[in-house]
């Protein structure tokens, strides 16, 4: 059983640790003397009050002796991430910055919906996949989050929604989504655990057909995900041909198209579910009429549904939005030829919350090019 992580301030980090190795802490920490049923009755108690009452202070703990919860608040902490600011759009989207204990900025979006809201998460502070039209890859990577940071970004956001239901609407926070700052599937050591935390009944009790992991394509990766998480598939696709795509994702030189497709062929899903296609439309670049029926041809074997993202501009990008009609027009030119295809409506752009948006371009501080290199420049086709 690995230990568990620690904070800064030298206590253990409770949030995103699975209850097996919370329990193992117990037993050789804060209660050495105890009995196993013990334990376990402490051990329910702490997930209840992180994960179901979304309670950050230990000495609030319900069923436990006030002098043992007083010893686990001086041994152990709740919150990874410190919340630092939440940036309101007019359209209701939030945009929330936390803090890591380093002082690295992380972004997630509060999106409210018509059914549910939305949150979307981050996996890393800054991303190494340098994918052409999104900032966050012109960051570099900075560094990589632990399961308890991502775990915590979607406990902090349950807090915020229960101390102010306004700000969904009264809709709960029930779909979570793998698409804020980096590549998930870059760091599948925290992601996949993180997944089970947010869909354990005991933990945040999220539908597993509500928690989605999207990646710009790492194949051993996807694959990965397909056999340890329960987390639904969505695949950054965003051009039709090998060119165009090495160009706009460098992840593609390593990992063609044929390779991808095969992936998303292999996948893992639950009855009536499928893989979500993400295509983010760039004007002049891959939104013509020729690339809707590459796109159709290529995805018609697959179980798919396409979301197409208009893009949203940001400081720096050479790269252009297209207007309505013509993301209306690939939409129907897509569905004509038998793909489930919708548009995703642009939210929180404003705050630069939206699509493609997140973060900031700075000097990269963790970046190591050699996992860059291994990534991405070292063809396999």
């Amino acid at each position: 059983m690995s230990a568990l992580p620690r904070a800064a301030d030298g206590r253990v980090l409770l949030m995103g640790a699975r209850r097996e190795a919370v329990a193992a802490w117990l037993r050789a920490e804060p209660m050495a003397e105890a009995d196993a049923a013990a334990v376990d009755a402490v051990c329910a108690a702490i997930w209840e009050a992180i994960y179901r009452r979304c309670e950050p202070d230990l000495r609030r703990m319900r069923g436990v002796d006030p002098a043992l919860r007083l010893r686990l608040d001086a041994a152990a902490r709740v919150d990874a991430l410190t919340l630092a600011e939440v940036r309101a759009s007019a359209d209701g989207t939030r945009k929330l910055l936390f803090r890591t204990d380093d002082g690295a900025v992380v972004e997630s979006v509060l999106i409210p919906g018509r059914k549910r809201a939305t949150l979307c998460i981050s996996s890393q502070v800054g991303c190494a996949m340098r994918c052409h039209f999104c900032l966050t890859g012109k960051m570099g990577l900075r560094g990589d989050l632990g399961a308890a940071e991502i775990v915590d970004q979607v406990v902090q956001a349950r807090r915020l929604v229960d101390a102010d239901p306004a700000l969904t609407g009264g809709l709960p926070l029930a779909n979570v989504v793998f698409m804020g700052m980096g590549e998930p599937l870059h760091n599948p050591d925290a992601v996949i655990p993180a997944t089970w935390i947010l869909v354990d009944a005991q933990g945040l009790d999220l539908s597993a057909r509500r928690v989605t992991v999207s990646t710009s394509g790492i194949v051993p990766a996807i694959d990965r995900l397909g056999a340890e998480s329960p987390a639904r598939l969505a695949v950054s696709f965003n051009a039709t041909t090998d060119e165009s795509r090495d160009w706009l994702m460098p992840i593609n030189r390593k990992y063609p198209i044929a390779a991808l497709l095969a992936a998303i062929e292999r996948f893992p899903l639950r009855p009536r579910e499928r893989v979500l296609v993400e295509y983010v439309l760039l004007a002049g670049v891959n939104d013509q009429p020729g690339d809707a029926a590459r796109l159709a041809g290529l995805l018609a074997p697959l179980p798919v549904k396409v979301n197409l993202i208009a893009f949203n501009p940001h400081p720096g990008s050479d790269l252009q939005r297209p207007d309505d009609a013509t993301v209306e027009r690939f939409r129907d030119d897509l569905r004509t030829r038998g793909i489930a295809a919708a548009i995703r409506e642009t939210r929180g752009d404003e705050t630069m919350a939206a699509c493609g948006q997140l973060g900031r371009v700075g000097p990269p501080t963790a970046d190591d090019p050699r996992r860059l290199r291994r990534l991405t420049l070292a063809p396999s086709r």
